[in-house]
């Protein structure tokens, strides 16, 4: 509720709907619940999906260089990581150079998913009635503000 001293005209930047953190934040739940039917049918949830996409693109990465890629620190990512290889979807190792450095590759479960994942986009895409074109300007921007927040 409002107080009777809040004027919406003398405080436009205090207003809920003209928050990009909000728009950002909402945006993401609403793309979260849009990906959960269909990564509940691969057994994978949204952060494991993530994970899986980058061993995708590139098999046999560190977990520092994993954690990098998704901007998660190891703590998150461990026990992530030791439930995907329960899972049978990775396997994580000792590197042979330095132990204290751990390597996460795909296993032979892990690629036959990819097979599978692939129609997820699409689906995302139809769900948000945009055009891909669209989409993909937006995801440019959106990316280059998070490395303007990050640099």
């Amino acid at each position: 509720m409002l107080s009777q001293n809040s004027n919406p005209q003398r405080d436009p930047e205090l207003l809920l709907d003209n928050q990009l953190c909000f728009a950002l934040y909402s945006t993401s739940l609403a793309m979260t619940k849009i990906y959960q039917p269909l990564l509940a049918a691969l057994g994978l949830t949204y952060p494991q999906y993530l994970v899986m996409l980058v061993l995708w693109e590139q098999d046999d990465v560190s977990v520092s260089a994993l954690g990098e890629r998704l901007f998660l620190d190891s703590g998150t990512l461990t026990p992530l990581l030791k439930r995907m290889e329960a899972a049978g979807f990775l396997r994580r190792t000792r590197s042979s150079l330095d132990e204290r450095r751990v390597q996460i590759a795909l296993t032979d479960s892990g690629r036959e998913l990819k097979a599978q994942a692939a129609k997820v986009p699409a689906c995302v895409v139809s769900a948000a009635h945009c055009p891909v074109a669209e989409l993909m300007a937006l995801t440019k921007k959106v990316q280059a503000l998070r490395r303007q927040l990050t640099a």
